[in-house]
C-alpha cells in the first residue's frame, strides 16, 4: 500500500492542528476569555510537560507489545471526544487540564508512526519516506490554515473552530482504522543497528592494522554521541518552542498596528504561517530527493544555523509598521520552514539508527520537554522584555543546539 493512502487519516489530524495553531492563543486572549498570553504560556507547558513521560510510555508500550496500529487508533479518537468537550467551557484552569490531557494522546500516535515507516521501508528509504509523511501531513496542516483565514473572515463563533477540530480528528479516526496496519516483519531497525556495529567494528581494525604495519593514520575512530544528539535535539525544540509559542501574537499585534492592515489582521496570521508550512513541505520533499546523496549530521547543523540567523530578523517587523512588514513575514516564515524541513528529516532519521528498539519515544520525549520549558519561557520573556529580546535569546539557544550537534559525532 502506498505511503499516501496508509497515512491519509494523518492529513486530516494535521488540518484539525492548523486551524488550532493560530487559533488557540488568539482564542485564549480574546474578550471571550479575557487570558494572557502568560495563560497561553502555561497550558502549552502544563501539555507539553504531562506529554514527556508519556512519550517514552507509548513507544515503550508498542515496541513491547509489536502493536502500533492500535496507538494511532487510540490517539485519534480520545483527541476527538476530548476536543468536544474543550468546546464546552470557558474556564481557563478547565481548558488547560483539558488540553493537557489531549496533549497526552497526542503523542501516542508519534512514535508508533515511525516505526511503521521504519519498518516497512529499508534504511535507504527511510528519509524518503519519512519526508513522504511530513509533506502529506503539511498539506493537511496547510489546508488547515487556509480554513481558518475563511473562518475568520467569515465571523465563524469560537465553538464551532472547536467542534471542526473535533470532527476532522474523528475523520482521521475512520481513515486509520480502515488504511493503518501493523507491520508483518519487525526488523528493519535491529539490521541498522548491526550494520552501525559492524562498520564500527571494521573501521577499528582497520586503523589497527595499518597502526602495526607502520603505515601513517589519518583517520580518528570516533563513535558517535547519543547524549550529545539528545542534547542537541532538546535545545533546538527548546529554541523552537519559545520563538513559535508567542509568534501568532506578535504578527497580530504588528499587522494591527499597521494602519493599512489592521482590518484583517486575524485572517493574515493564518495567511502568513501557510507560507511557513508550505516551507515546511518543500524543505520535506527536498530532503526526501537529496536522501541518497545528503549528508545528514551537516543538514542537521546547516538547518539549525539558518534558523538562528533568520530569526534575529524578526526584528525588523517588531521595529517597523509600514506595507513592508507582511512580505518580510511572508519571506521569513518560508525560510523557517524550508530550514526546518531539513532538520526535521536528518534528524529523524538519524534517530531510528541511534535510539535502540525499545525506546522510540525518547526522540518526542526530548521534543517535548524541549518545548515545555520553551512555551513558558517565550511568553514569559516576550510578555515582560518584549519580543526582540525574545528573538535574540531564542538564536543563541539555537546558536547552542548547534555547537551540541557539531560535535555528537
Amino acid at each position: 500500500m502506498r505511503l499516501t493512502v496508509r497515512f491519509l487519516g494523518f492529513l486530516f489530524h494535521d488540518m484539525a492542528f492548523g486551524l488550532l495553531s493560530v487559533f488557540l492563543p488568539l482564542y485564549l486572549v480574546s474578550s471571550a476569555l479575557h487570558g494572557t498570553l502568560t495563560d497561553f504560556g502555561i497550558m502549552i507547558a502544563v501539555a507539553n510537560f504531562a506529554a514527556v513521560p508519556f512519550s517514552f510510555f507509548w513507544g515503550y508500550l508498542c515496541d513491547k507489545t509489536r502493536r502500533y496500529r492500535v496507538f494511532i487508533l487510540m490517539s485519534f479518537g480520545v483527541m476527538s471526544l476530548l476536543f468536544y468537550t474543550f468546546s464546552l467551557t470557558n474556564s481557563i484552569p478547565l481548558l488547560i487540564l483539558i488540553y493537557g490531557l489531549i496533549s497526552i494522546f497526542h503523542v501516542a500516535h508519534e512514535a508508533p508512526k515511525n516505526v511503521i515507516i521504519a519498518e516497512n521501508y529499508t534504511r535507504e528509504d527511510w528519509e524518503r519516506s519519512f519526508a513522504s509523511y511530513e509533506a502529506l501531513t503539511d498539506v493537511g496542516w496547510m489546508i488547515g490554515l487556509v480554513l481558518g483565514v475563511i473562518f475568520f473572515a467569515i465571523g465563524l463563533a469560537n465553538m464551532w473552530f472547536i467542534l471542526i477540530v473535533s470532527l476532522l480528528n474523528g475523520v482521521a479516526f475512520m481513515l486509520a482504522l480502515l488504511f493503518i496496519h501493523d507491520p508483518i516483519f519487525i526488523f528493519e531497525r535491529q539490521l541498522v543497528a548491526m550494520e552501525k556495529f559492524y562498520d564500527f567494528a571494521h573501521k577499528g581494525f582497520a586503523i589497527a592494522f595499518r597502526s602495526l604495519d607502520g603505515s601513517r593514520v589519518r583517520e580518528s575512530l570516533k563513535g558517535e554521541s547519543v547524549t550529545l544528539f539528545c542534547a542537541g535535539l532538546l535545545l533546538f525544540s527548546l529554541a523552537t518552542s519559545m520563538l513559535w509559542t508567542p509568534l501568532p501574537l506578535f504578527f497580530s499585534n504588528a499587522f494591527k498596528s499597521t494602519p493599512a492592515l489592521s482590518g484583517v489582521a486575524g485572517s493574515l496570521v493564518y495567511a502568513v504561517f501557510i507560507f511557513n508550512t508550505f516551507g515546511n513541505a518543500v524543505g520535506y520533499i527536498l530532503a526526501g530527493n537529496r536522501a541518497e546523496i545528503m549528508d545528514e549530521p551537516r543538514a542537521v547543523r546547516r538547518s539549525i544555523l539558518i534558523r538562528a540567523l533568520v530569526t534575529l530578523l524578526l526584528i525588523l517587523i517588531a521595529a517597523s509598521t509600514s506595507l513592508l512588514i507582511l512580505p518580510l513575514a511572508v519571506l521569513i516564515l518560508l525560510v523557517l520552514g524550508l530550514a526546518y524541513g531539513f532538520f526535521w528529516i536528518s534528524s529523524l532519521s538519524l534517530s531510528m539508527e541511534l535510539i535502540p528498539e525499545g525506546k522510540a519515544g525518547l526522540f518526542y520525549a526530548l521534543v517535548g520537554l524541549g518545548a515545555a520549558f520553551g512555551c513558558f519561557i517565550g511568553t514569559f520573556i516576550a510578555e515582560s522584555s518584549g519580543f526582540p529580546v525574545l528573538f535574540i535569546v531564542s538564536c543563541i539557544v539555537f546558536f547552542l543546539s548547534y555547537v551540541a550537534f557539531r560535535i555528537y559525532a
